[in-house]
């Protein structure tokens, strides 16, 4: 399979972009533009140099193609978006807890959780919405959220 270079996409006709795309992808190209051919392209020869896309960004659109698939919509204001590494930090009765945010799920106080309202009824005894208790999401959201 010869390497394509970027530069050389700009001048490829229409009919070329599809066959550069058959030998690249291996399968026939998508009924879409040149310009978005391109864009598809470009994208592979980068990723291919540089790396493909991180497991929890393949994970997040897997998740909004399953969306698409059962709504009709990928947009959902009930989903948060937090980058794993980051640290949730809340003040409950005087003392402080810490949350890990994770590829998948949260870890806190050396334990796994699936969401932070399990964290939440953890540390509380009692069921609240988890992004609400650690300032995500604030109650007039929420209610828009559930009229939505």
């Amino acid at each position: 399979m010869p390497r394509l270079n970027i530069d050389e996409l700009e001048a490829m006709s229409p009919a070329q972009l599809r066959a550069a795309w058959r030998e690249q992808f291996r399968r026939p190209a998508p009924e879409v533009g040149p310009a978005l051919l391109r864009r598809g392209l470009s994208w592979h020869i980068q990723a291919r140099v540089h790396g493909g896309l991180p497991t929890s960004t393949s994970k997040a659109i897997d998740r909004a193609c399953s969306l698409l698939e059962r709504t009709g919509s990928v947009t959902s204001d009930r989903t948060i978006s937090i980058k794993p590494g980051t640290r949730l930090v809340r003040e409950w009765h005087g003392k402080t807890y810490h949350v890990l945010v994770l590829d998948e799920g949260f870890e806190h106080d050396g334990r796994r959780y699936e969401s932070l309202s399990q964290i939440a009824r953890a540390i509380t005894g009692t069921h609240w919405s988890g992004p609400r208790f650690f300032g995500l999401r604030s109650r007039s959201a929420q209610g828009a959220a559930a009229d939505g």
